[in-house]
């Protein structure tokens, strides 16, 4: 009891001056420029200096009582509570309630923390422990954290840009004259289910449809990659990602925030003629314009037609059986002769095994390389929707229907990760086409 009353008489020593200094009119500069130097120090440095509970205590308080009056020992307790200000009333509460004051200029208080901290990650979808990292380094100022963020993901998207990215999504679009599909790939399945993500591969299929085709058009189909299209514009508006930047940029950024590596790896444009109709079919598709498997397929219907609603139908469902059946090209006859020739060497040296003469052998190689053009050829591969009939038949068929001829100029087919193994080694596009 006695160490108790002596704690706090100390206290009430400690106190009594404090508010002595802040009620008396001629010590206030020396009280309020001993404030300033102590808000200097954070709250840390404080306790730091003053960690021993009993003797770093007693200094503390004899710092403040060796400029002080000491406080008359028959100060009746009436004049005691009074004299001391109401905010430091408690010893306990009011040496917390000091603290707090000394630190209250070091950095926000934690609610405030909290809101900004909020703030930071709906804005940029950062990581919360690099939220805040940047809102610490930057004296939690909101705008120099975003800053700072857009920096570091730069600056870890470009050590990401090594690591394989197979995954992805294609995005298509389309206008009356073209038709352009792009691929975003990704490391993840996840990255490409992001809303942000999605965004920029349908934004980017968009602006494909304003690169020029050149020289290198095969078939009525545009290849192009990254040295084309990277360092053109495109306008984002997107929560996350907005404003007026190049796609290469761009792509940047989304890999920062997605803390993935994210890259544009190619893009096809596919025209189609003024009497034309160009169809297109997604596979896996999470929303419209986007999905894994593209299809795309160009009719042409000669003459005048007022029954382009069919042509276009029809050419819907040889967008999937595209996509389905995988054909690698447009008719026999343009099976490449360096395919046909692989093909039937295989086919040969198989029925060679058989023992069979070789009149037999040539026999069994023509009617294995019918099978193979079934395979290979658009035009004679089977319908998936009927079976029954070949694709050559129903372009026939649809050309009655019409009361006019009808026929397939080019179709495309692409996959995401497709060759992906063969690009690490060559920069050449890879899909499908006729």
């Amino acid at each position: 009891m006695a160490f108790a009353r002596a704690v706090r008489r100390q206290v009430g020593v400690f106190f009594y001056s404090a508010s002595g200094r802040f009620s008396s009119r001629n010590e206030y500069s020396t009280v309020a420029s001993r404030l300033e130097s102590l808000s200097q120090y954070k709250s840390s440095v404080l306790l730091s200096r003053y960690a021993s509970p009993s003797r770093g205590f007693g200094n503390f308080l004899r710092s403040f009582s060796s400029e002080s009056p000491a406080v008359p020992d028959q100060m009746s307790l009436s004049h005691y509570k009074s004299s001391v200000s109401p905010g430091y009333a408690s010893t306990s509460r009011g040496f917390r309630n000091f603290l707090r004051g000394l630190s209250s200029e070091a950095a926000p208080a934690v609610a405030d923390q909290m809101s900004l901290i909020k703030q930071l990650r709906q804005r940029t979808s950062a990581p919360i422990k690099d939220v805040k990292a940047s809102l610490v380094e930057c004296n939690w100022d909101i705008e120099a954290a975003q800053k700072d963020l857009r920096k570091r993901g730069k600056v870890l998207a470009s050590k990401k840009s090594s690591r394989t990215a197979a995954e992805g999504m294609l995005a298509v679009a389309q206008n009356e004259g073209k038709a352009a599909v792009i691929e975003l790939n990704c490391e993840t399945d996840f990255v490409a289910r992001n809303d942000i993500f999605q965004y920029l591969a349908l934004a980017m299929a968009k602006r494909a449809l304003l690169v020029e085709g050149s020289s290198q058009e095969i078939s009525g189909v545009f290849p192009f990659g990254p040295e084309l299209f990277e360092e053109l514009k495109v306008d984002l508006d997107h929560p996350k990602v907005n404003g007026e930047t190049t796609v290469s940029n761009a792509v940047t950024e989304v890999a920062a925030i997605m803390g993935e590596n994210v890259k544009f790896r190619r893009g096809f444009l596919m025209s189609k003629s003024p009497a034309g109709v160009l169809s297109a079919y997604l596979h896996t598709s999470p929303q419209p314009g986007l999905g894994r498997i593209a299809g795309i397929v160009s009719l042409e219907v000669e003459g005048e037609s007022t029954q382009l609603e069919v042509v276009q139908r029809v050419g819907s469902e040889l967008a999937m059986h595209v996509v389905a059946a995988k054909p690698l090209f447009l008719s026999r006859d343009l099976v490449s002769s360096e395919a046909l020739a692989n093909e039937r060497e295989i086919l040969k040296s198989q029925a060679e095994s058989t023992g069979k003469s070789q009149m037999a052998v040539e026999k069994m190689v023509e009617g294995r390389l019918r099978k193979y053009y079934e395979e290979v050829a658009l035009m004679e591969q089977k319908f998936i929707v009927n079976d029954a009939i070949n694709i050559k038949t129903l372009v026939d068929n649809l050309s009655k229907e019409v009361g006019s001829p009808v026929k397939v100029a080019n179709f495309l087919r692409v996959e995401v990760g497709e060759g992906i193994e063969r690009l690490e080694a060559s920069d050449e596009p890879v899909a499908q086409t006729a």
